[in-house]
């Protein structure tokens, strides 16, 4: 598929090219910073060290959208999705976790009430 030409990275001097908002090394430094002063602190507690290696395996173990593939499209995972949420009692469970594409999982999170502080619909697959 046809992709849109590259623009230069958001960082004032930074002659690099890129698909995103920022080059590599400072996309890098935008997340940092985001984790650091911007997300909630509790958030970073959730998500730390030990999420990303379990994201990690389960993307591993379900490289494709699931949403997608079971409408017959074959999508690379770009989410992995809680099911219940932990500021729900969820937890990170191989059995709570669903790989999701972008698209599919703002679907998901704005029809679970997670999007815009509008939360307490009923969790259903």
């Amino acid at each position: 598929m046809p992709r849109y030409p590259k623009r230069g990275c958001q960082t004032s001097g930074c002659p690099e090219l890129t698909n995103g908002t920022y080059c590599e090394a400072h996309q890098r430094e935008a997340d940092e910073r985001y984790r650091k002063f911007e997300r909630d602190p509790e958030i970073n507690k959730r998500y730390g060290h030990a999420w990303r290696k379990i994201r990690a395996a389960y993307v591993a173990e379900h490289p494709l959208c699931e949403d997608c593939e079971a409408d017959g499209r074959l999508t690379p995972v770009q989410e992995v999705h809680h099911v219940v949420p932990l500021s729900h009692g969820g937890t990170h469970d191989p059995n709570n976790l669903r790989s999701l594409c972008k698209p599919c999982h703002s679907r998901q999170s704005a029809k679970d009430g997670d999007r815009w502080g509008t939360r307490g619909k009923v969790y259903s697959y």
